[in-house]
């Protein structure tokens, strides 16, 4: 039975010839130049998301999450669209600055950071979203001996999530944060330790394509925020609301509208609370702006058909797009969405099923999908691969050759 695919993403169009053209070029002139496996980001739409964010949410800084693509000429762009890099690893942060980035614009999360990392973080001037008691005495420990001032935020667990989010990082016992009722405690512990308090990271959950679902979840954010700044008996000098912006990957996913988002958080941003009104506010974005920039371009490499199925075997594979395959958090497998470049909005002709050349059933890229006629040398483009794309995939699988990156579009 024909399977669905995910909607393709606004913006892309063919050329005379029928050929992908991807930030103005043509998909085969990109892997004529860099080859296959390619992933090939078109730059203008991350600057265009920037700017979409700008519009509706004036009164907020804007972080870009480095993991969902620690590319270091995608990081080379976000210099210039955004105001801060947040961080995930002692790894990224060392990337995040050969980049260029500023360590002053920085914050870095997890709640496993290591003595190193912490240690690299006070010594740069890095803000550490605090996970923990334990890591906050730890981050204190180290600033002491260094004889550094070291800036601490405290990441909370709050008591809610973002209803419909695909990763819920809120609500209930949780590896990340600390339980807001220990927050106060914690501030307290870090103020009269005379080290920089840097405000509070509240993130409840990601990939939200509800619009009333975040309002709720950011207004929460807000009030949890005044109440535990009032507990504290301090005025908050930063709230990090975390972020949560899907996108449509699958069949039936609608995208989201974030200018009520926007209009709202305004809203409730101009009647806080005193202990809020020196607050600067910031989202950390991560897929949103950059996961509708990026194509997975993959060879055909064999035509077969076994038992009257046709399968199109690519160059490519999970290793490099895991979450395409289904394999990075979808319980009932669903195709994201794809086409044969060289023949993009052709009429389809045929059903196929599109795969990796790994030894695995699990290498599936496109499942039972219509698709115009391809053949060995074509090229399948997989979209939506500009976050959690090569860096979340399992690379080293059966010792296949990497994955090259290329940006295109820029200025």
């Amino acid at each position: 039975m024909t399977k669905p695919i995910g909607p393709i993403p606004a913006g892309f169009s063919a050329d005379s010839d029928g050929m992908l053209l991807i930030g103005g070029r043509r998909a085969d002139a990109l892997v004529a130049e860099a080859g296959t496996p390619l992933f090939a980001y078109d730059l203008k739409s991350v600057a265009a998301k920037a700017a979409l964010f700008r519009e509706h949410f004036d009164d907020v800084d804007l972080h870009f999450a480095v993991k969902a693509n620690p590319y270091t000429a995608i990081l080379q762009r976000m210099l210039k669209l955004v105001d801060g890099f947040d961080l995930a690893s002692g790894g990224e942060l060392e990337t995040a600055i050969a980049a260029g980035a500023a360590p002053r614009t920085m914050s870095i999360a997890g709640p496993g950071k290591r003595d190193a990392e912490l240690e690299a973080a006070i010594r740069h001037g890095v803000t550490i979203n605090l996970e923990s008691e334990g890591e906050a005495g730890r981050a204190l420990a180290i600033a002491e001996r260094l004889d550094v001032t070291p800036r601490l935020a405290v990441r909370v667990n709050p008591d809610f999530e973002i209803k419909g989010s695909g990763m819920r990082m809120g609500g209930g016992a949780k590896p990340f944060g600390v339980d807001a009722e220990r927050v106060p405690a914690l501030v307290r512990t870090i103020l009269d330790a005379s080290a920089d308090w840097q405000g509070f990271h509240i993130f409840a959950g990601s990939q939200a394509l509800s619009a009333d679902a975040l309002i709720e979840a950011q207004q929460a954010t807000l009030d949890l925020a005044e109440t535990l700044s009032e507990a504290v008996g301090a005025d908050l000098p930063k709230l990090n609301l975390g972020g949560g912006f899907g996108i449509p990957y699958v069949h039936g996913d609608q995208s989201l509208d974030i200018v009520p988002i926007g209009s709202a958080l305004r809203a409730r941003i101009a009647a806080r609370g005193p202990r809020l009104r020196g607050t600067r506010f910031a989202i950390e974005l991560g897929r949103w702006l950059v996961g509708e920039c990026g194509i997975y371009l993959t060879r055909i490499v064999d035509r077969k058909v076994s038992k009257g199925k046709t399968f199109l075997i690519t160059d490519g594979g999970m290793q490099h797009q895991l979450a395409a395959s289904g394999n990075f958090g979808q319980v009932i497998r669903r195709n994201y969405p794809v086409a044969i470049a060289s023949a993009f909005g052709s009429d389809t002709v045929e059903e196929v099923s599109i795969v990796g050349c790994l030894c695995t059933p699990l290498d599936i890229l496109a499942d039972d999908v219509m698709m115009p006629r391809a053949d060995v040398g074509d090229l399948v483009a997989m979209f939506l691969a500009g976050a959690y794309g090569l860096t979340a995939s399992p690379q080293a699988f059966l010792s296949q050759a990497p994955a090259r990156e290329m940006v295109v579009g820029g200025d």
